[in-house]
């Protein structure tokens, strides 16, 4: 009887937490309900339940990428005679091994001298070997270039699948489209296709971050994911998917071209990833800093409040857009900045033209490893 209750008590709170969390004054319009947007024969709309699919081919699509890096692009990279070698490796050394991994990757002058006393190395030594032992956890050009091969695969499959799909809707013309007879517009194959495909991909990338090498970015690419997937998730489940596969499409052209350039600069075709990155770069700028306020900022905060008026998970949704804005800010600065420097680089001190891309990845990292 104890077990019957407990049990019964337990389905209870998560009957009520379940009811709380799809209270549907927060996620629908006023005088909406969930029943109003249940499947019917003569129209579909977008479910929860249907983004379960996301997980197991979250799963598929990461398997995908194995073969893929595996059986193609390695092949592509040898054919470009990107070799498999690694950094130079340290050599082993139990005490300074220890301090690694234990203590500190980056030791101060104190503890460098208190090793060159205990090993009998000069602190130079100790510097060159710390920096080769950091410089061994970093991916090989050719895992950086398979990576990045995949990547670039799917950006642009999934941005000539979107450019292909919306040039047919009405709203990629007049973004009002987007919010007339909102919520009550039905769910087609290619927005589900387009959206489960979206979702499933990033999900693979936000679990992946934990299996491949931890890169000096985890962090904000971590942010970068999350708000993602959150907004791809909350406009899938009230049904702003209209508004949500501009904002996909969008953000898929620039991640094509920066892709094509790491190829390029792992090959070593250093002109033509300079001329890549600069096209990136434009591009980037552009589309973030310009189409993207005017014209997604602008329908999803002033012609929705006019045509739908705001409720609560409209003010989440975009929160998470004008977040997304912050870190286009922040991206944007950091690629003007550091193709400023590069130039002026190649300018003053190279005779040869300076590899734009390599020098804004390394400014990156810094920055987000002083950060």
């Amino acid at each position: 009887i104890a077990t019957a209750l407990s049990s019964r008590n337990l389905c209870g709170d998560m009957s009520g937490i379940l009811a709380w969390f799809w209270n549907e004054r927060f996620w629908l319009p006023h005088n909406v309900t969930w029943a109003d947007l249940k499947n019917t024969e003569e129209a579909t709309f977008p479910q929860a339940e249907d983004l379960y699919l996301a997980c197991p081919l979250a799963f598929c699509i990461f398997m995908i990428r194995l073969v893929f890096e595996r059986f193609i692009a390695r092949p592509c990279a040898m054919g470009l005679k990107i070799q498999a070698n690694g950094p130079q490796k340290a050599q082993p050394n139990a005490i300074l091994e220890k301090v690694f991994t234990a203590i500190t990757k980056h030791p101060d002058e104190k503890r460098l001298e208190g090793l060159s006393k205990q090993l009998d190395w000069d602190v130079r030594t100790i510097q060159r070997w710390f920096r080769q032992r950091r410089n061994q956890e970093k991916p090989s050009t050719l895992t950086r270039f398979c990576e990045s091969m995949w990547r670039f695969t799917f950006y642009l499959y999934i941005f000539t699948y979107g450019v292909r799909f919306l040039k047919k809707t009405p709203w990629l013309w007049n973004t009002k489209e987007c919010w007339y007879n909102y919520p009550y517009q039905p769910l087609t194959v290619d927005i589900h296709y387009y959206y489960i495909l979206e979702l499933s991909f990033y999900l693979s990338l936000l679990f992946s971050q934990f299996t491949d090498i931890r890169r000096k970015d985890f962090p904000i690419m971590f942010l970068h994911h999350a708000a993602t997937i959150s907004l791809i998730t909350f406009s899938y489940v009230n049904n702003m998917a209209r508004v949500g596969t501009l904002v996909m499409c969008l953000h898929d052209a620039a991640d094509v071209l920066i892709e094509a350039a790491k190829m390029a600069n792992y090959a070593k075709c250093q002109i033509l990833c300079n001329l890549l990155f600069a096209m990136f770069a434009i591009l980037f700028i552009c589309s973030r800093l310009g189409v993207y306020p005017v014209w997604i900022l602008n329908t999803t905060l002033f012609e929705s409040w006019e045509i739908v008026g705001p409720y609560p998970s409209w003010w989440l949704f975009n929160l998470l857009l004008l977040l997304l804005q912050l870190l286009h800010s922040f991206w944007s600065y950091l690629i003007v900045r550091t193709a400023c420097r590069a130039i002026s680089k190649g300018k003053v001190s190279h005779p040869a033209p300076h590899n734009l891309y390599s020098c804004a990845e390394e400014d990156i990292a810094c920055r987000h490893t002083r950060s």
